[in-house]
């Protein structure tokens, strides 16, 4: 038994235990964005059109959020940048709370957006700071479950505390947020490389990495895809006649499924290359929206969630493994930014891509989204000898600086950089 719980879960770090745990809290906290909408148009009175403005405000500093926050976390240092938007977040959730007229409201929105996930990218370098290279898919992996075991409680207890009073869903919010900003403040020392190799690059330098755009390029298709299931698949099972509630029960069965599967494979995935097993994870949830387009009945629909859900369970930790091999020490917050903003422009461009062939009709998008999804994970499996030729380079560099140490003594570095905090 304690081998098996070292393959799952051993040999990782002390910071990204800290980095796990406050995510873990942090989702668990997570109830004001997904009933936001509800509570602009029921608590707040506003009408759709007006919701749908504020909205829009949000997505846009959701788009900046990761851009912004991947510069800062390498300008300025992870740990500021993590625990500052934690507290910015709080700040946002509970001033939205108080606010009553449309500016403030729309204003606050902007600013959440912008803070809300802040943290992505100063954790996901942190976590290739620390952990070494042939760890990080589990750790990456490790991180996914926890987001996704919180988020399944939060919307559990949100819709029990939305019925006792939208204030609490802001209060308890900010509580979490504050936890974890406080807990990377006072437990992780700055981890980011020397002043000397930060001044080597900036964005540009990231935005002139062809794998790293093309990988990124891979992911927003991928998003289009992801992303029809909170906007195109309730409205294709309202079509056939589907309650909200049959939504929901079909859905919640990709919570099930990370949660009692993915600590169980990760280690496992681990071995293989990671190009190769993104490109896999990816064809499966395309395969699974495919299928889509022959589901009539909630079982059959949770049946579709079920393939999906096997294709992002197999996919979870590769992404960041990736975006941490193709990204230089001192740049991996910006290039942690540039994922993140696949995902956020994801969720703009998804509607507007989904909504219009479901208007010609579901038997047209189901296939087509499973189409997108192919296609990502054709480019992700062309990428693979780049990917690994990157990762080649990057072990003889590192070999190189420690004298023949090689990735491995990754940790070893970090754990070194802790004994001296960076409090610029």
């Amino acid at each position: 038994m304690r081998s098996f719980l070292h393959e799952k879960v051993g040999g990782l770090p002390r910071t990204f235990w800290i980095i796990w745990s406050g995510t873990l809290v942090n989702r668990l906290g997570t109830m004001v964005e997904p009933f936001i909408g509800l509570y602009l148009t029921q608590a707040r009175g506003f009408s759709l059109a007006a919701a749908g403005t504020v909205m829009t405000l949000y997505g846009a500093g959701a788009l900046l959020s990761q851009v912004v926050a991947g510069w800062m976390a390498d300008a300025f240092g992870r740990r500021v940048t993590l625990s500052g938007g934690m507290v910015l977040t709080a700040a946002a959730m509970v001033a939205l709370g108080a606010s009553t007229t449309l500016p403030a409201i729309a204003t606050t929105m902007f600013v959440l957006g912008l803070a809300l996930d802040a943290y992505r990218p100063a954790s996901q370098a942190i976590i290739a700071d620390v952990v070494s290279p042939k760890d990080r898919p589990r750790a990456y992996g490790l991180l996914f479950w926890a987001v996704n075991l919180g988020f399944a409680v939060a919307m559990t207890s949100a819709g029990w505390l939305a019925g006792a009073g939208f204030s609490w869903l802001f209060w308890v919010d900010a509580a979490t947020c504050l936890f974890f900003g406080a807990l990377v403040w006072f437990g992780v020392r700055e981890t980011r490389p020397a002043v000397r190799e930060r001044a080597r690059g900036g964005f540009r330098d990231v935005l002139r990495d062809k794998i790293m755009l093309f990988f990124t390029a891979c992911t927003m298709l991928y998003t289009l895809t992801y992303f029809q299931i909170y906007t195109t698949l309730p409205l294709t099972m309202s079509g056939e006649g589907l309650s909200p509630a049959d939504y929901g029960t079909a859905v919640a069965l990709n919570g099930i499924m990370v949660v009692l599967i993915q600590p169980l494979i990760s280690d496992r995935l681990g071995r293989f290359d990671q190009s190769v097993v993104l490109a896999c994870g990816i064809a499966v949830v395309g395969a699974g929206f495919a299928l889509t387009v022959l589901a009539s009945t909630t079982v059959e629909y949770a049946l579709t969630v079920a393939v999906w859900t096997t294709g992002e369970v197999i996919m979870a930790g590769s992404t960041g493994a990736i975006v941490a091999t193709l990204a230089p020490p001192h740049l991996r917050g910006r290039y942690s930014g540039l994922y993140g903003l696949a995902w956020s422009s994801g969720t703009l461009l998804a509607p507007a891509i989904g909504m219009p062939l479901l208007e010609i009709g579901p038997h047209v998008l189901w296939p087509a989204v499973g189409v997108i999804a192919l296609v990502a994970a054709a480019g992700q499996l062309a990428l693979a000898p780049a990917v690994r030729r990157r990762a080649a380079a990057s072990a003889a560099d590192a070999g190189t600086r420690d004298g023949g140490a090689g990735d491995g003594a990754g940790e070893t570095r970090a754990k070194e950089r802790e004994r001296v905090p960076d409090r610029e």
